[in-house]
């Protein structure tokens, strides 16, 4: 029997191994790489616009003490939810237009001395079709955290090959970090910087150029030191 040359054996060696390991690898499916996701991407949260309202009955006498009650819970809503543009709906064309507006500028008012800032506080009309009864609708427009709804159905996390993301890893996470928001405001754009401190900035920039120390002085509360003792 003729033998191969002994130049080519062990090139052919190597295209024998290399096949035989190509033989068992087994093939990533294409889906893992597009569906696999991160728990946070897998059940992201997102911000949805929210309108909050309160209607108050006019009174020729002005504001009631359960609408004055009423008008400082709605404060201190729109306080925790970011404090935006709180819009006061007056109605035009009822059967009391003096009523109105006097119920109107006591509800402003009100929410001047409950700690709104007039710039925050716009007044618009709306006709009332000469109803009877008008109502001043008083609101402002927020924002609420959405997740998705998961925690229903479990698959068994052992049967795992497929490499696949478990359908609910992620979901407490992003419902505890969306119930812990402060303002939901922030999840769909970034909050306006406040305006800097102009007098600090002075004093700063002067001491830089007199070479002086620019940082605050060291308080010996704040030093301390790990024990080493033995309890």
């Amino acid at each position: 029997m003729t033998q191969p040359p002994r130049a080519l054996t062990a090139p052919l060696l190597a295209l024998a191994a290399l096949a035989s390991l190509s033989a068992c690898a087994t093939k990533v499916p294409d889906r893992v790489g597009k569906e696999a996701k991160t728990p946070t991407e897998h059940f992201a949260m997102r911000a949805e616009p929210m309108d909050t309202e309160v209607r108050l009955a006019v009174h020729a006498q002005g504001l009631s003490a359960n609408q004055a009650a009423a008008l400082a819970q709605f404060v201190s809503d729109w306080s925790d939810s970011g404090g935006g543009t709180i819009t006061l709906r007056s109605p035009t064309g009822g059967a009391d237009a003096g009523a109105a507006a006097h119920i109107t500028d006591g509800a402003r008012a009100f929410l001047i001395e409950q700690g709104v800032p007039a710039d925050h506080i716009q007044v618009v009309s709306y006709d009332a079709h000469g109803e009877p009864a008008p109502i001043l609708r008083i609101g402002y427009s927020a924002y609420r955290a959405i997740v998705p709804s998961c925690g229903k159905t479990w698959t068994n996390i052992s049967h795992s090959a497929s490499n696949d993301v478990q359908p609910n890893f992620g979901c407490s996470v992003t419902a505890n970090m969306a119930a812990q928001i402060a303002d939901p405001a922030d999840l769909a754009h970034p909050r306006q910087m406040t305006p800097g401190d102009a007098t600090r900035r002075v004093n700063m920039l002067d001491k830089y150029r007199k070479g002086q120390v620019t940082s605050s002085e060291k308080d010996d509360q704040a030093k301390g030191v790990v024990s080493d003792a033995i309890k």
